[in-house]
């Protein structure tokens, strides 16, 4: 009898998740936060956690010296200076790692909504609290030789985050376009589509004019000047490709992967160090400017590994028609977490500049000449995988062709 009550008990409790599900699904983007836990609700929640861990991480390297005098009592700090700076920003994204990685282990796999790993993914936030909280102040007791090591592990995570980031990209333009070229809605995104095309080239020209002006102030800047040419030389490229009669790709997304490529090239100039004598002397470290650059940079890292994460669909390389089902996971729970554990070694590679031995000033954030060709190799990088993605199907089709005869 009381083994009859207990299953009954389950399936009363399962259907009242189910009922709060439905509501949720039902109601506005507010809704998420109105019904209690949830997986919509969760992946908000682990945003702000990540955010929390980039300011502590920021605050660790620019106010450590006065802000955490304590740590002078641990061995493995050696008077406190190993445990601030580049390293106690190692030691902050390494517990951030950690406990996202713990996090994709255990929810990696989850298909359907009302199991235990969606149960743990979508609640007991004050356990996965103190757990995150212990694993950031667990690598502060380890000695500088284990953080290195993760140091050097971090340069490699932190490029898969930026190819994961870039292939997310990608793939949104792509679907874009796709979904504007498609017989549903060819003829009402047209005249939009070559709008926004028109606006992406204008754009794209434009800031290439003014980086010329401000980053070529003088004929021996020749690296910008490089940098520069070259990113127009590329976006003349995708959009010759892409306008190919094999292709006919049209010249929206060229035109927004162009917008991409002239960024990256605009950051990669911004990240040299800022006594080089082809960058503007006119901003101090610590005026206006500089601080709402690194508040933004900050926001865009977490927004990056929050749209990314929530992305898993483009990473299935073998894309099958499926029917979505009510309880099937909104996004795939173990690549959203992935994707966090990347994202804290990417965001310790920006606070250090990619180097151990490179001085940080206050208020900067990815400034050295490593970033800056982390930032160049990351655009070139860009456009050999979009032309890739154009080329691709041309040559597994013409593949095929020669099999078959």
């Amino acid at each position: 009898m009381s083994v009859e009550k207990l299953e009954g008990g389950m399936v009363d409790t399962s259907n009242s998740i189910r009922n709060r599900y439905a509501k949720l699904l039902e109601g506005s983007w507010l809704a998420q936060f109105r019904y209690g836990s949830n997986p919509w609700m969760a992946r908000y929640v682990y945003s702000v956690m990540f955010l929390l861990a980039n300011l502590l991480a920021w605050a660790v390297r620019d106010y450590g010296p006065s802000a955490l005098t304590e740590m002078k009592r641990l061995k493995s700090c050696q008077g406190g200076k190993d445990c601030l700076g580049t390293e106690g920003v190692l030691r902050v994204s390494m517990g951030c790692f950690i406990f996202y990685f713990t996090m994709f282990v255990s929810t990696a796999g989850t298909s359907k909504l009302h199991g235990r790993k969606e149960l743990w993914h979508s609640g007991w936030w004050s356990a996965k609290l103190f757990l995150m909280f212990a694993l950031i102040v667990l690598p502060f007791f380890l000695p500088t030789e284990m953080i290195l090591i993760y140091g050097d592990i971090a340069h490699f995570g932190a490029g898969v985050f930026l190819l994961i980031q870039l292939i997310s990209i990608i793939s949104f333009i792509t679907w874009l376009n796709d979904c504007c070229l498609s017989e549903k809605y060819a003829e009402r995104c047209h005249i939009h589509s070559m709008l926004l095309a028109t606006a992406a080239y204008i754009v794209c020209i434009f800031g290439i004019i003014l980086m010329y002006i401000w980053y070529t102030p003088q004929p021996s800047c020749l690296l910008n000047i490089f940098f520069i040419t070259w990113t127009l030389v590329l976006l003349q490229l995708m959009t010759s490709v892409s306008l190919h009669p094999k292709i006919n790709a049209g010249f929206l997304t060229p035109g927004f992967m162009g917008l991409y490529v002239v960024f990256l090239c605009w950051s990669a100039i911004r990240s040299e160090p800022p006594d080089d004598k082809c960058l503007r002397k006119s901003e101090t470290s610590r005026d206006w400017l500089t601080i709402i650059s690194f508040v933004v940079a900050v926001l865009a890292i977490v927004i990056a590994t929050f749209s990314t994460g929530i992305d898993s669909k483009c990473f299935q390389f073998k894309k099958e028609e499926k029917k979505e089902e009510e309880d099937d996971v909104p996004y795939g729970f173990g690549f959203f977490h992935l994707v966090f554990a990347t994202g804290a070694m990417y965001f310790a590679m920006l606070l250090i500049g990619w180097n151990y031995h490179h001085p940080m000033k206050k208020w900067t954030i990815d400034v050295g000449w490593t970033s800056t060709w982390v930032r160049i190799v990351n655009e070139w990088l860009a456009v050999c995988v979009y032309l890739w993605m154009l080329v691709a199907p041309i040559v597994w089709k013409n593949g095929q062709v020669d099999i078959s005869t």
